[in-house]
């Protein structure tokens, strides 16, 4: 059976298990509408469009 030689060091355990807890940047695109950051593949927070036709109904805001 294979056995370690030596121990494995603190810093080279830490930078192996470091990878796995980080988080990506969520994607975001510009609104073809009102060019405002959105999600990918999401309607629009900010106009209420998406692909085109107005799914979310914005009151106006005076």
């Amino acid at each position: 059976m294979a056995v370690p030689k030596r121990k494995t060091s603190h810093a080279r355990k830490s930078s192996r298990r470091s990878t796995v807890w980080k988080l990506n940047a969520p994607t975001l695109v510009i609104c073809p509408n009102c060019g405002e950051y959105k999600a990918a593949h999401r309607a629009c927070g900010n106009c209420g469009m998406y692909n085109g036709r107005q799914v979310i109904v914005k009151a106006n805001e005076n």
